[in-house]
C-alpha cells in the first residue's frame, strides 16, 4: 500500500461531519446502554464523555479503560474509529469503558489542528490555558484511576501507523501485539527516528520526565494523574481514510485485548 501524497506543508486530505458523526455516537451510545455526560465549555460549547459499566463483575474491581480522540481538528480518523467501536459493540465483558470521540469541536469545521482561537489543546494540559481543556480535565478530576489510556491521533508526515508507549513502571506491554495486529491492516512507519525521537518497530518510548517539558500533551497529564500506562496511537494521515480508521480500530481491539487477557 503506497502513500496518497496529498499532503505537503499539512493536512490536506478528506474531512468529515462533526455533528452527523457526534449525532451517531450519541444515537448508539444510548442503544447500547451506555451513559452520556455533557462537559460544559461555554455558552453553546461542550464535550460528550460516554462511559460504560463492565458487563461482568468478578471479586476485583474491574479494570477501567479511558479512550479520547479528536484533539486535532485535522485528524478526521479518530473519531470515526470510536464510532465503529461502538456501532460493533465487541468490548470485554469484564472492563469499565470510558470515551471521549472529539476534545476539539471547533477545530474540525476549519480542518486545522488547533481549536477556532488557533491554539494546540495538546499542548495545553501543563496550564490550563484553553476552556477545551479545563472542562476535560474537570471531568477527569473526578474519575477514578484507569489501568490504561488510548489517545487516538493521526500524523499527516508518517510513513505507517506508528505508537508512543507511557509505560514507566514497565508493566507488562501491549505494544509488540498492538503494531502485529495493525500491520494486518495498515503499513508500519519503519523508520528509526520518528518525530525526532528513537523508534523501533513503530514503537516510540519518549523521555518521561513531564516536569523538563513546558507544554504537556494529553498524555503526560493522564500519566501524572490517572494512569501508569498510557498509549498514543497515531494513524499515517497520507493514507486513505478508511485504512487510517481501520489502523485505530485494530490498535484498540489489540490493547483491549491484552488488558482483558491479564
Amino acid at each position: 500500500m503506497q502513500r496518497l501524497g496529498k499532503n505537503h506543508g499539512g493536512y490536506q486530505g478528506e474531512t468529515i461531519d462533526l455533528s452527523s458523526v457526534l449525532r451517531d455516537l450519541r444515537a448508539t451510545a444510548g442503544q447500547h446502554g451506555w451513559q452520556c455526560d455533557d462537559l460544559p465549555v461555554s455558552p453553546g460549547l461542550t464535550l460528550t464523555a460516554f462511559t460504560r459499566a463492565a458487563a461482568s463483575r468478578t471479586p476485583r474491581p474491574a479494570p477501567r479503560i479511558y479512550l479520547s480522540a479528536g484533539i486535532h481538528g485535522d485528524e478526521p480518523a479518530g473519531p470515526l474509529a470510536l464510532r465503529q467501536l461502538l456501532l460493533e459493540n465487541h468490548w470485554p465483558a469484564d472492563v469499565d469503558v470510558c470515551l471521549l470521540p472529539c476534545l476539539n469541536p471547533t477545530g474540525f469545521p476549519l480542518n486545522r489542528r488547533e481549536n477556532a482561537e488557533g491554539r494546540d489543546l495538546n499542548r495545553d494540559y501543563r496550564h490550563f490555558e484553553c476552556a477545551e481543556v479545563r472542562a476535560h480535565v474537570t471531568w477527569l478530576e473526578r474519575q477514578p484511576q484507569f489501568e490504561i489510556t488510548f489517545c487516538l491521533h493521526e500524523d499527516w508526515e508518517a510513513h505507517g501507523f506508528y505508537l508512543y508507549e507511557l509505560n514507566p513502571d514497565r508493566q507488562p506491554s501491549p505494544a509488540a501485539a498492538i503494531i502485529a495486529a495493525v500491520a494486518e491492516v495498515c503499513p508500519i512507519d519503519p523508520s528509526s527516528v520518528i518525530e525526532d525521537r528513537p523508534a523501533q518497530g513503530g514503537i516510540i518510548n519518549p523521555h518521561l520526565d513531564p516536569a523538563s517539558r513546558p507544554q504537556w500533551p494529553e498524555a503526560f497529564w493522564l500519566l501524572q494523574n490517572r494512569t501508569r500506562l498510557s498509549y498514543t496511537l497515531e494513524a499515517p494521515s497520507d493514507f486513505p481514510l478508511p485504512t487510517r480508521v481501520a489502523a485505530l480500530v485494530t490498535a484498540v481491539r489489540a490493547g483491549l485485548n491484552a488488558i482483558a487477557g491479564r
